[in-house]
């Protein structure tokens, strides 16, 4: 074992001062999950980046924290591990998603997009996928990471291109293809050898028969489970994406633990966001209840503090509230205090709570949300405040990236936290959930309504209602569900 300080301001130290945690508190850490990380050189400090720091020590100007990691196995080594800067989301995205193309060999049940096996004549060309890496890198560095969706990406013969392109210009990419036979085992080694930072992959069930049901496609699960072998082969980083519908509520352990020996670095569980094909009755009524939410994110808590890879739910922002309460729990402070210090630190939800097992990861901040550090652009090129949010703000073949997501209507009206209606629109843990637009906005048509599925009564939510306005406006925010 090593040990981990916390150090703060101008830091000057060498290894042994860091062992002796002579900067802060000190804990244990793996020093062989540490050395996993890509070391960097020093004009790349952004992004939890380690740099090897000798005995006779090591300086950085670095104006926010760092944390000192010291190998037993190496004394006179240490490593710095610098956080990004804060971001202002109104000016920038962390995530920019673009949908490369509708077309997929797929047929899953609830995809948002609709996906068919044909390309769009109207899909951005190669040359346009340039003009837009070259918007991404308009909002100046740390560059957003760009992420490349679909439909399936790899239905496009130019993807190795676009990956490469965007590599060149100093965009990390990302990428989450269709489990198809379009994937073998050459077309991960090239997806490493362009620069892929990270692949993610869909699992939705526990076996062949719960996620190929899902997927609409025999294979698609041994498929998945192949192309994730395929990564740890060629050093690929990897991510699963699970749907999260009552069809797989009760298989999400046993996804933890078939998972857990894979080297994956993080598990996003998607809840059900009613668009596109989930926005059918019969796929609506697989999504979970506002109480099921709860108890869900509970669980997600207890799984954090354990697996050896990072969770995250997408679309369920009321997770963040439940993260602060737990872990506010364990520290024996006000929940109050530990969300001012979230607040003021820009803490992601690693910073909160994490498991000593998993690898840090780069994270989004918390406060991050549809259209406030997530940007969206679809296969003809509309600009949206997320995937699962369809409303236009503009189109990158008429205007700039950077315009849009700044200073379009759609996105100055859904990060204006003022906006918000009901209890999301009073409650103390807004600035860093928000509740979901994505969700607010399918099932009520109001964009700035509560999210329908948080259980979560504010203190100023209930003091200004009469118990009889309360339970008439819970029957009616039921009735919406439904």
């Amino acid at each position: 074992m090593g040990w981990f300080a916390q150090c703060r301001g101008d830091l000057t130290f060498t290894a042994q001062q860091c062992a002796r945690g002579d900067f802060g508190r000190a804990r244990p850490f793996d020093s062989k999950k540490l050395i996993r990380y890509r070391l960097l050189s020093r004009k790349q400090e952004i992004g939890r980046a380690l740099f090897p720091v000798i005995a006779t020590g090591c300086q950085t100007k670095a104006p926010w924290s760092a944390a000192c990691h010291v190998s037993s196995r190496m004394p006179d080594v240490a490593y710095i591990v610098l956080p990004p800067p804060a971001m202002d989301f109104n000016q920038r995205p962390f995530t920019v998603v673009w949908e490369t193309t509708r077309a997929c060999d797929l047929a899953c049940v609830h995809c948002r997009a609709g996906a068919n096996s044909q390309r769009s004549a109207g899909e951005l060309t190669f040359d346009e996928a340039q003009t837009l890496i070259q918007g991404i890198k308009a909002f100046g560095a740390p560059y957003p990471l760009f992420i490349l969706t679909g439909g399936d990406p790899a239905k496009r013969s130019d993807i190795f291109d676009i990956i490469a392109a965007a590599r060149e210009q100093g965009l990390r990419v990302a990428m989450t293809p269709s489990a198809t036979p379009l994937i073998d085992r050459e077309t991960v080694r090239r997806f490493a050898d362009n620069g892929l930072v990270r692949l993610a992959l869909s699992l939705d069930g526990k076996d062949a028969l719960t996620h190929d049901s899902f997927r609409g496609v025999p294979g698609s699960f041994h498929r998945a489970l192949q192309i994730l072998d395929w990564c740890q082969e060629f050093g690929l980083e990897t991510q699963i994406h699970t749907t999260v519908t009552r069809h797989v509520l009760d298989d999400l352990p046993a996804i933890a633990e078939m998972i857990g020996g894979r080297g994956i670095k993080l598990w996003a569980l998607f809840m059900l966001i009613a668009i596109g094909r989930a926005a059918r009755p019969e796929i609506r009524r697989l999504n979970l209840s506002a109480g099921q939410f709860e108890s869900f994110f509970h669980w997600l808590f207890d799984l954090a503090n354990s697996a050896s890879f990072d969770v995250t739910p997408r679309e369920g922002y009321h997770y963040r509230r439940v993260l602060l309460q737990r872990r506010a729990a364990e520290l024996g402070i006000a929940v109050e205090d530990l969300l001012a210090d979230v607040e003021k630190k820009h803490s992601t939800p690693a910073d909160v709570a994490t498991s000593p097992q998993a690898t840090r990861i780069v994270r989004a901040p918390l406060g991050v949300n549809d259209g406030k550090g997530i940007l969206f652009i679809s296969h003809l090129g509309d600009v949206q405040p997320s995937g699962f949010l369809n409303l236009v703000a503009g189109n990158i073949r008429a205007q700039s990236l950077a315009e849009i997501y700044r200073n379009s209507p759609v996105f100055l009206r859904v990060r204006d936290y003022s906006l918000i209606k009901g209890k999301c629109g009073v409650c103390e843990f807004k600035n860093i959930c928000g509740g979901s637009r994505s969700r607010a906005y399918a099932i009520t048509g109001d964009l700035m309504h509560s999210d329908p599925y948080c259980v979560y009564q504010p203190a100023a939510w209930q003091a200004r209602r009469s118990p009889a306005r309360s339970q008439a406006e819970d029957r009616g925010q039921r009735k919406n569900l439904h």
